[in-house]
């Protein structure tokens, strides 16, 4: 069985500490918040750094671009895989040369398709000629608080659907580091940052986060979307972003995987 380490103890680290048949070695907190993680993981040992870690197969990021940018290079560097949702950091262009340069060893970087669907065909269909990609993210507008949409739009007064942003990929994941990992996995499976197109929505109508995504290309084309509920813990994060992270955490031990 896989042995774990998971870093971060937020929600969605919450998910795997209750799910039955993980096997979690150590947890890595940020120095000061070891009491922190131990509430949530009991008698997981905790550990501040990569270096601290027991033997793991596997390094399972849970706390964002912050916790990819502290832990990630240093595992891959040490010959661990390490598996991540928080795909939108890789939107810095130097950031992802680090992460490959540390992984220049054989430790793979994997992304977990976190909080939507179709990238399996998405990545398929990039084999061949893609023409165009667009992403469209549709969030009520209590979702967009702390963002830039924040400058752009008046949340309160809306009373119709708006767009806050419209362009790259690459420049949504920057501009929306806590709200368009979605985008940057998207651009990752199809035409990359700068060739696909974001879009993002407040809707006073919509009840939950609503992922699109349509593509075109020589293998025909198609339109996907998500109406996503949030985890019970924390509504902002994705309860498919968990699953996500659980199945391809089980897939290492399966014998069978669909790909």
């Amino acid at each position: 069985m896989t042995r774990l380490a998971i870093a971060g103890y937020g929600a969605i680290a919450g998910v795997l500490a209750r799910t039955q048949g993980l096997s979690i070695a150590a947890v890595l907190a940020r120095p000061g918040r070891e009491e922190a993680a131990r509430a949530v993981f009991d008698a997981v040992p905790v550990v501040t750094e990569v270096a601290a870690l027991p033997p793991v197969d596997l390094l399972v990021e849970c706390a964002g671009h912050g916790g990819l940018r502290a832990h990630g290079p240093a595992a891959l560097a040490r010959g661990l895989d390490v598996l991540s949702v928080a795909s939108g950091a890789l939107a810095d262009a130097a950031f992802q040369r680090e992460i490959e340069a540390a992984a220049a060893r054989g430790a793979r970087l994997r992304l977990a398709s976190g909080a939507v669907g179709a990238l399996d065909a998405l990545s398929a269909a990039a084999q061949g000629r893609l023409d165009r990609v667009t992403y469209t993210g549709r969030k009520p507008p209590e979702g967009w608080r702390g963002s830039p949409a924040e400058d752009a739009l008046d949340l309160d007064a809306l009373d119709r659907p708006a767009v806050h942003f419209e362009g790259s990929a690459r420049d949504c994941a920057l501009a929306y580091p806590k709200n368009a990992n979605v985008a940057a996995s998207v651009a990752l499976a199809g035409l990359g940052f700068e060739a696909t197109r974001a879009r993002l929505i407040a809707d006073p109508g919509a009840s939950r986060n609503i992922h699109e995504v349509t593509a075109e290309g020589d293998f025909g084309a198609f339109s996907f979307t998500i109406e996503g509920r949030g985890l019970p813990g924390n509504p902002r994060s994705s309860a498919l972003t968990a699953m996500s992270l659980i199945r391809a955490i089980r897939d290492r031990d399966a014998g069978l995987v669909l790909t």
